[in-house]
């Protein structure tokens, strides 16, 4: 199993607990991903995630494939991390650390996301394309984010 390590940083202009408070809402997910990934909430979800919640939808990553994805929120310490993994769904492995950092005068959030393909040693040929499809996700998350809360200007 290749593991492959993501990274993305994001400066914005807010205070920590405003942020904090809209990515620890699940709802708001589908504010922040592209539409064509098709993202829907197939469960109910509290106002606030916590260590155990479990979280079921739909998203399709390529063509017109659906694929249903369970993650679990394994750890929280508010208002500086979470962290989600994935129970079932289209990775092999997928675990996703969201850390949050209050500078001066915004906030860095900063994501890392350990994942695999399955099928080895196939996933080899598509490893490509599920990074430039991550990459799209969290450019368009960066502009979402950014035309909510403003861009942290240096």
């Amino acid at each position: 199993m290749r593991m492959i390590r993501f990274e993305k940083i994001q400066l914005l202009s807010i205070d920590l607990e405003t942020l904090w408070d809209f990515c620890s809402n699940p709802a708001n997910l589908p504010l922040i991903t592209p539409p064509d990934l098709c993202f829907t909430l197939t469960s109910p979800v509290p106002e606030r995630m916590h260590p155990g919640m479990i979280a079921t939808y739909t998203v399709v990553p390529f063509g017109k494939i659906r694929v249903k994805w369970v993650t679990e929120i394994t750890h929280v310490v508010h208002p500086f991390i979470f962290v989600d993994e994935q129970r079932f769904g289209p990775y092999r492995f997928w675990h996703h650390q969201h850390h949050f950092k209050s500078l001066e005068n915004g906030v860095e959030m900063h994501d890392i996301i350990h994942y695999s393909i399955p099928f080895d040693p196939f996933s080899r040929l598509i490893a490509g394309l599920v990074a430039r499809r991550l990459e799209q996700i969290f450019d368009y998350r960066r502009t979402a984010l950014e035309s909510m809360f403003g861009m942290k200007v240096e």
